[in-house]
């Protein structure tokens, strides 16, 4: 059992920059594929980003393609996403997800993982 807990939320201005960490326990997630949803008040779970096992596949929301950077340090058991250009928008509950599906497949579905971390907010103020 995989067992992720999210660091680094917080509150910002719009315009700065908050890394989020995913640390992962119980498990190695080395061959995991890892993803980054958010969720704000009264919204649907969306999709940010992920990233391959091996780290050569990563996939990004539209919203959010140019300013965050998903990335994996598979000797620390971590994942991170470092958030650029913040803007209010981006303001919601950030989950880390896992999922240990053998192949890369469209990773934007929630159903696509299998453990999540409980979240970290991340507030953007104008």
């Amino acid at each position: 059992h995989v067992q992720l807990v999210e660091f680094g939320g917080g509150s910002v201005q719009a315009g700065g920059s908050l890394r989020l960490s995913c640390a992962a326990s119980g498990r190695t997630v080395s061959t995991y594929i890892m993803g980054w949803f958010r969720q704000a008040p009264g919204k649907e779970r969306e999709f940010v980003a992920a990233i391959s096992a091996a780290g050569g596949i990563t996939a990004y929301a539209d919203s959010v393609r140019g300013r965050f950077t998903i990335s994996r340090d598979n000797a620390k058991n971590t994942v991170y996403l470092q958030m650029n250009s913040l803007k209010p928008e981006d303001t919601a509950v950030y989950y880390c997800a896992a999922d240990n599906s053998p192949s890369w497949r469209r990773q934007r579905s929630p159903d696509d993982y299998r453990y999540w971390g409980q979240g970290t907010q991340v507030t953007v103020s104008s």
